[in-house]
């Protein structure tokens, strides 16, 4: 599979991003891929009561509309976060909207929640219920830009997807819905989680928020200290960054948006550390933002989290990626002399 992506890399990066992510999801539409699952127990997770066949992650924002979930597990995830879901379906920004950072392996995209709303998207889920194995499926959810009120679209998104997801996600740190990253703040996330918690209808469906990494120590503490009084399972961390390196190469490093990919894995592993601190070893926290190898898996696993998600390095290294970073991790077990990946997360955190 690594061998025909790169014969096809030059033909896939001569597109229009947008349009190759499309051409992607024609193709594991077509079932074809073969299953590339790496099978060991000892890869085996259970996470805020959702147990899965390893850590790894699809992130939120690749199948946004839920069209794909089934052929991504058979490449090796252990489970797949689809959406961003709307109440309303919306078409995002204007196009160009996605741009390649080759010479630093990032991607900066400023999409805007584009999704065909979570009614079509759970109507796909419901078809497919109990056809993906032991992988799981999570939805996350977000408000319309043009809402009046946007806590009141994440409890209608969570009402409507508590029924089918195995986790849920309220994304309230993407920096492309102005005004989004507000509910942030200490007293409106608060209600967002109160409300949202309430709207599962008393099904014990564990729920993620995920936060953005661009946060002071302050908006750290805050976070944290509603999160462990809320009652909610985990926290993802982080989102893309509106920050921009002074490292960056790439001619369109300027594009406004949010950046993700290789220049992001910093900024995400020192906010997944600020976390593991400010809230100790007990809130599960998933490390997502910038991770592409099994070493960058196994880092943020013993930086203190429980599961990973990835997305941008599949731009790059291709559907061979999951299977890869599995085989990595086991490797880095049997180096190490740990039983199980469990046995790892937070081996290096602060105690």
């Amino acid at each position: 599979m690594s061998s025909l992506f790169t014969l096809a890399r030059p033909l896939i990066f001569a597109m229009d991003p947008e349009r190759a992510h499309r051409a992607t999801i024609a193709a594991l539409k077509t079932g074809m891929l073969p299953r590339r699952d790496v099978r060991d127990s000892r890869l085996e997770m259970t996470v805020a009561g959702l147990r899965v066949p390893n850590p790894l992650g699809m992130a939120a924002g690749f199948d946004k509309d839920a069209e794909v979930p089934g052929p991504l597990l058979k490449l090796g995830f252990g489970f797949v976060e689809v959406g961003t879901l709307t109440p309303l379906p919306q078409s995002g920004n204007p196009k160009p909207r996605i741009f390649r950072l080759e010479a630093d392996r990032g991607v900066i995209n400023r999409l805007g929640f584009n999704n065909g709303g979570i009614d079509q998207a759970i109507k796909r889920l419901r078809r497919r219920a109990f056809r993906h194995g032991t992988g799981r499926i999570g939805i996350n959810v977000g408000a319309n830009k043009d809402s009046e009120d946007r806590i009141g679209d994440y409890v209608t998104g969570v009402t409507k997807a508590a029924p089918v997801a195995d986790y849920l996600t309220v994304n309230i740190s993407s920096p492309n819905t102005p005004g989004l990253r507000a509910l942030q703040s200490k007293d409106a996330l608060a209600e967002l989680l109160s409300r949202t918690l309430d709207a599962r209808g008393g099904r014990d469906l564990p729920m993620f928020v995920k936060v953005a990494p661009d946060l002071t120590d302050a908006d750290v503490a805050d976070i944290a200290e509603v999160a462990a009084a809320s009652g909610i399972n985990g926290i993802i961390v982080s989102n893309t960054t509106i920050d921009r390196p002074a490292s960056l190469r790439s001619d369109r490093a300027d594009e406004i948006g949010g950046l993700s990919g290789q220049p992001l894995i910093a900024l995400a592993l020192r906010r997944l550390k600020d976390f593991r601190q400010a809230l100790g070893p007990d809130m599960p926290l998933i490390g997502v933002g910038g991770i592409s190898n099994a070493d960058d898996a196994y880092a943020r696993i013993r930086a203190g989290a429980s599961l990973i998600q990835l997305y941008s390095a599949m731009v790059y290294e291709g559907p061979g990626l999951p299977r890869r970073i599995l085989k990595g991790l086991v490797s880095h077990l049997n180096a190490d002399g740990i039983a199980r990946i469990s046995d790892a997360v937070g081996a290096d955190a602060p105690r």
